[in-house]
């Protein structure tokens, strides 16, 4: 399993929202024994071809408008009964890809055919060991004909990439799942991030090296359940450059000592700033976070604590944020600028 720290570098967030594992009943059969089958963008019929980008062209020009309500209404019905986090996607991201052209980048046609749930769903795509092969993974899949497709938006205030996850029903391409998310940082996309980390492994910064692979993953995955050669060799280099002091599962943290005090390390990750750039954070765990005065006096203390001992890190990043976390799972946060640590 790759590590969990991925899932927080986001970007986008970056996990998949209303992804087909939420299409799902709630208990998955035993998958059939018969083979799922990929069709990709070239094998496929015209007229098939033609009916997924005129869904996807559609579902795009309701989301830069902000219509959620048409988008729900042409959705697969687990999906339209359960679409918050597509709602919230599209409205928070509406002002970004408004104005933007939607080019296809590529499509897939998956078919899961039989009655029941797939416990696991594989579709192999293309011609095995070529840099065109690409495989999809996805559990708890009814079986059914679905279609992936990615589009690029150019044009826009900012560079984004869409991911459509359609199932067809009576002839008609619906939605079943939605990604929409950033295609680059400021002005830099995850190839640039790719050979920066490997330039920080080369100079010794293991930390920054793989904070910069995550995000390198991040941009160049449209989603979770995707892969490709480029992404498994990205995943590999990742997966060979993570530090023993940073946790990979949340519910396993990691001590880690600063300044002579012991911290339990929950999750490190970075995020897009508003200036272009990453923010650096860390959790940790607190047996109370009540007093908010002393909590941010903790916090301060661990951040310049974490300065020192990683002092590359004012280079790599704009600010580092310190999460104390409770308990109860409630944490305080605070954010301190690179050039204000002394």
């Amino acid at each position: 399993m790759r590590n969990m720290i991925r899932f927080c570098s986001r970007l986008l967030a970056l996990s998949l929202i209303a992804s087909p594992l939420a299409l799902t009943a709630q208990t998955a059969q035993t998958a059939q024994k018969v083979s799922e089958t990929c069709t990709t963008v070239q094998e496929m019929d015209a007229g098939t071809r033609a009916a997924i980008d005129a869904a996807t062209q559609q579902f795009f020009s309701q989301a830069a408008a902000g219509n959620t309500a048409a988008m729900q209404q042409n959705a697969i019905a687990p999906v339209a009964a359960n679409f918050q986090a597509i709602a919230f996607a599209v409205q928070r991201d509406k002002e970004k890809i408004a104005g933007g052209q939607a080019q296809i980048r590529n499509e897939w046609l998956l078919d899961a055919p039989g009655t029941q749930t797939y416990e696991r769903a594989e579709f192999f795509c293309g011609t095995i060991n070529s840099t065109q092969h690409t495989s999809f993974e996805i559990p708890n899949l009814p079986a059914g004909r679905y279609a992936v497709a990615i589009q690029d938006v150019i044009g826009s205030k900012q560079a984004f990439t869409v991911t459509y996850v359609l199932q067809q029903e009576g002839g008609q391409w619906k939605l079943a799942g939605y990604q929409a998310k950033p295609h680059q940082i400021g002005p830099h996309d995850g190839l640039w991030y790719w050979v920066q980390a490997r330039d920080y492994k080369k100079q010794g910064e293991q930390h920054i090296s793989f904070f910069y692979y995550t995000v390198a993953a991040d941009l160049l995955a449209p989603v979770p359940f995707m892969s490709n050669p480029q992404l498994e060799a990205l995943y590999q280099e990742e997966q060979q450059n993570v530090p023993k002091d940073l946790p990979q599962n949340p519910q396993q943290p990691v001590p880690v000592t600063l300044n002579g005090q012991t911290y339990n390390i929950v999750q490190a990750f970075v995020v897009p700033d508003d200036k272009q750039g990453l923010d650096l954070v860390y959790k940790y765990s607190a047996p109370d976070i009540t007093d908010q005065v002393k909590t941010f006096q903790q916090n301060m203390a661990f951040i310049k604590a974490l300065a020192t001992q990683y002092p590359e890190y004012k280079q790599a990043f704009t600010s580092i944020v310190a999460r104390a976390v409770a308990p109860n799972g409630q944490d305080f946060g605070t954010q301190l600028p690179v050039n204000e640590i002394k």
